[in-house]
């Protein structure tokens, strides 16, 4: 079966309605969206705590309800359309890139395209990722997993708790599982501070009283069928657990909220270079990757604390991919590479394009190395400050955005570094 549309997007979450609703915005005529779920929305359908919205609607909404909003928008704009319950296989570049994919009532599929939008988003780091010692009884799951358990189909994963790692799904679910009548015995975090938004740490442990270890790994897990119990110790600055601090927690659930990990295989089979550190593609201001057509954003890119950040990169994705899939991503000048300085992990894009059809602010999303208060973050060409940006609070979990003005990037020598200034105190 053989279909021919102008942009392909592979994926139906934030990033993915986001990118479908800018496309036909500027002016794409035929979009095809692919999720391999049975419902639009992605991971927000699951996550039914509120929260959600406050920058993009300017109120606070359940991840269903931001989704809702999105998949509304999206069914009332007769450009695109969707295929649901399908597999994408493979992404292939070209003169005209080929998307391979498959469903049960279509069967194999190849689906030709101007462009294509990668938002297939992250997934979750699993026990074998981190390697924990000890059996493999039943009762450890991912925090995701569980989550989906709960919430959308109705079951515990279990009665005594215990949570290892402070990512925000971690956090949420310990709050989740004792609204259930849980009882969540400790978070654990290898981190000598939080992975997780502030506001998580308040609502999700402190509310609830529920400890937070830092600096702490579990050593072992016990069980034979289930779960039993886990040990745990302190760790010291090079992760090592340290002796004579171990302990015990009997438990019958261990939720793993360990890291989320761009979901990049398509983009390894297409050959798309790939970021050491994000684990996502190279992606420039536009959010096209080093394959000229082919556009990534949201968590496929980088992972993000906010989905309001989400859908502002599958934005921005769309817009040019409608330019690109119309022949307007013409005059192209030079590439400013975007680099992380001091105290700075990762900035997204990694590259500011120099293009005729480009001439809008660019925002760079980063992160920090570890947490710190009252900084100002400058973006600079050697000596000459572009833009800067005060933080009150800066933490590694939180993503910070700062507007580049495009005129001054264009002006750049480059590279272009991004680094933080502490307050002189």
């Amino acid at each position: 079966m053989n279909l021919n549309y102008e942009i392909v997007i592979v994926g139906g979450g934030p990033a993915g309605l986001a990118a479908a609703k800018s496309a036909a915005e500027n002016g794409a005529n035929k979009i095809l969206i692919i999720e391999r779920d049975r419902e639009m929305g992605g991971i927000l359908q699951q996550c039914i705590h509120n929260g959600f919205g406050l920058h993009t609607f300017k109120e606070e909404l359940t991840g269903p309800g931001y989704a809702h909003r999105y998949i509304k928008m999206v069914d009332g704009i007769p450009q695109i359309e969707v295929m649901l319950d399908t597999m994408v296989l493979s992404i292939a570049d070209g003169d005209k890139k080929m998307v391979v994919a498959c469903n049960p009532q279509n069967g194999i599929m190849q689906i030709s395209a101007n462009a294509i939008i990668l938002t297939m988003g992250c997934r979750e780091r699993t026990r074998g990722a981190i390697r924990i010692p000890g059996t493999r009884p039943a009762g450890v799951l991912t925090a995701g997993a569980a989550q989906r358990m709960v919430n959308m189909e109705g079951y515990i994963p279990g009665k005594n708790v215990v949570i290892l790692g402070s990512g925000d799904i971690g956090l949420i679910m310990a709050r989740r599982m004792s609204l259930e009548g849980a009882k969540v015995h400790a978070c654990l975090e290898l981190m000598p501070f939080s992975n997780g938004l502030t506001r998580n740490i308040v609502q999700c442990l402190e509310d609830y009283d529920i400890p937070l270890h830092l600096s702490h790994t579990i050593t072992k897990i016990h069980g034979v069928e289930r779960i039993e119990k886990i040990s745990c110790a302190q760790v010291d600055e090079s992760f090592r657990p340290i002796p004579g601090t171990e302990f015990d927690i009997p438990c019958d659930c261990l939720l793993l909220s360990v890291g989320l990990i761009p979901e990049n295989e398509l983009s390894t089979g297409a050959a798309i270079p790939l970021h050491r550190l994000t684990n996502g593609p190279l992606v420039d201001q536009c959010r096209e990757t080093g394959l000229p057509g082919i556009f990534a954003a949201g968590n496929v890119v980088h992972v993000h604390d906010l989905v309001d950040f989400v859908s502002e990169e599958g934005a921005i994705a769309g817009k040019y991919a409608a330019k690109y899939s119309a022949g307007q991503m013409c005059g192209f000048d030079r590439a400013i590479a975007v680099e992380p300085g001091n105290a700075i992990r990762t900035v997204v894009p990694q590259t500011i394009t120099v293009r005729e059809c480009v001439n809008e602010p660019v925002k760079l999303f980063m992160r920090v190395t570890q947490p710190m208060v009252k900084i100002t973050v400058e973006v600079c060409d050697g000596d000459i400050v572009l833009a800067s940006k005060k933080e009150a609070v800066a933490k590694p979990s939180e993503m910070i955005a700062v507007s580049l003005p495009y005129d001054k990037a264009c002006s750049a020598r480059g590279p272009i570094t991004v680094s933080v200034k502490e307050e002189v105190k």
